[in-house]
C-alpha cells in the first residue's frame, strides 16, 4: 500500500488489520501521537476485529480433555537430569532445563491437537462449510475496513446500543457494527435497512454484538436503519426504528 502524507487519516482501518508495511506503520504510529481522532478510530477498528475473531472461534469438544488426560500416561518421560561437576551452570545445562517444560508442553500440545484432529475429521464437512462462510465474511469486512476511501460514522440506538457504519465506494459495500446490543427476545431479531429516498430496503439481520456486511446496494442509500422484527425478518419495517443513521459522507 502506498499513500501520500495527506492520506494519513484514511489508514486507521488498515493499521488495525495489520495491512500496512513497516514504513507505513512507523509513519502512522508517529501520526497517532498527535491525532486523537485517528487514535480513537484505530482503537475502534481493533475492537471490531477482535470481536470478529471471537465470534468465529470454535470451542473444543468436551471429549478433548479426556483424550488429553488419557494420552499423557503414554507420553515417554525425559531422563533424569544429572548434576554437572561444576557448581557454575554450563550452557548445555541451561538449555536442558529449558527443554524440560518445552518438551512437556509439546507433548501435551500434540495430544490436544490429536484429539482435535479426530473431532475435526468426524465433523469435517460441517466445519469446512463453517470455515468457508466465516472466511468469506472476514474477507468482505476486511476489504471495506482497509479500503483507502473507507469512511466512518458512529451512532447510538434508542435501546442504548453503540453502532458504527463503515462504507467504501470502491468496494460498493458498507459494514455495520453493534456493541452493547440487548438480546432481541424470543421470536425476535434485529433487522438492518438501507434508506433509499424514504424506501426502506432489507439489509440483513443481526441479533447480538458483532459486525456484518450490509446486503443490498449502499451507493444511493442516505441512511442505515435498525428495527426489531419477527424472527427471520420482514420485507418492510413493522416497528419504529431504533436507529436511523446517515451514511458516512
Amino acid at each position: 500500500m502506498n499513500h501520500h502524507a495527506t492520506d494519513a487519516h484514511t489508514l486507521a482501518a488498515a493499521y488495525a488489520l495489520g495491512a500496512l508495511d513497516d514504513d507505513e506503520r512507523r509513519a502512522f504510529d508517529t501520526h497517532l501521537q498527535t491525532c486523537e481522532a485517528c487514535r480513537q478510530e484505530a482503537a475502534e477498528f481493533e475492537a471490531t476485529t477482535a470481536r470478529l475473531a471471537a465470534a468465529v472461534s470454535q470451542p473444543p469438544p468436551a471429549a478433548v480433555k479426556a483424550q488429553v488426560m488419557a494420552a499423557v500416561d503414554g507420553v515417554r518421560q525425559l531422563p533424569p537430569r544429572v548434576p554437572a561437576a561444576s557448581t557454575a551452570p554450563a550452557l548445555g545445562g541451561i538449555l536442558r532445563r529449558r527443554a524440560v517444560p518445552l518438551a512437556l508442553a509439546a507433548s501435551v500440545a500434540a495430544a490436544v491437537l490429536g484429539g482435535v484432529a479426530v473431532w475435526q475429521t468426524q465433523n469435517g464437512q460441517e466445519l469446512e462449510e463453517q470455515a468457508r462462510q466465516t472466511q468469506q465474511q472476514l474477507d468482505a469486512v476486511s476489504a471495506v475496513l482497509a479500503a483507502p476511501d473507507a469512511r466512518t460514522v458512529h451512532g447510538k440506538a434508542a435501546n442504548g446500543a453503540l453502532t458504527t457504519v463503515v462504507s467504501s465506494d470502491q468496494q460498493n459495500k458498507a459494514v455495520f457494527t453493534a456493541a452493547d446490543l440487548p438480546a432481541p427476545g424470543a421470536g425476535k431479531t434485529y433487522q438492518l435497512w438501507l434508506d433509499h429516498d424514504g424506501t426502506m430496503l432489507p439489509a440483513g439481520l443481526i441479533d447480538h454484538d458483532g459486525t456484518v456486511v450490509l446486503t443490498g446496494d449502499p451507493a444511493d442509500a442516505g441512511a442505515v436503519g435498525l428495527t426489531l422484527e419477527p424472527d427471520g425478518g420482514s420485507p418492510r419495517p413493522t416497528t419504529t426504528p431504533l436507529l436511523l443513521m446517515a451514511m458516512p459522507a
